[in-house]
């Protein structure tokens, strides 16, 4: 069965930085894509960043620059390191895994199909 592990979420100011890692298990991570999303409050969810097995990665406008996305395949693990921050930022976020695309990963959270449960992400001012 596959699951999806999200931690490392917390509160932060203003320019500080978070890392966000997600753990999976029931399956090869690094078969996939896979992603990050954010949820902030009265808002659609939105695409972060992608990473497909070949390396190839994918950021939203709003993050280039100051969210990496990284994978570790011997830990099996997902991270965003983000930086920066600002209280746009401010929201619950997800990883998931599209286990039906090995490459051109989407940002449309639709063809995702495996979730983690979110972290929240507060900056303050």
């Amino acid at each position: 069965q596959v699951q999806l592990v999200e931690s490392g979420g917390g509160s932060v100011q203003a320019g500080g930085s978070l890392r966000l890692s997600c753990a999976a298990f029931g399956y090869a991570f690094n078969t996939y894509c896979v992603g990050w999303f954010r949820q902030a409050p009265g808002k659609e969810r939105e695409g972060v960043a992608t990473a497909s097995p070949g390396g190839r990665t994918t950021y939203a406008d709003s993050v280039k620059g100051r969210f990496t996305i990284s994978k570790d395949n011997v830990k099996n693990t997902l991270y965003l390191q983000m930086n920066s921050l600002k209280p746009d930022d401010t929201a619950m976020y997800y990883c998931a895994a599209d286990l039906t695309r090995l490459s051109r990963c989407s940002s449309d959270d639709s063809s995702y199909n495996y979730w983690g449960q979110g972290t929240q992400v507060t900056v303050s001012s």
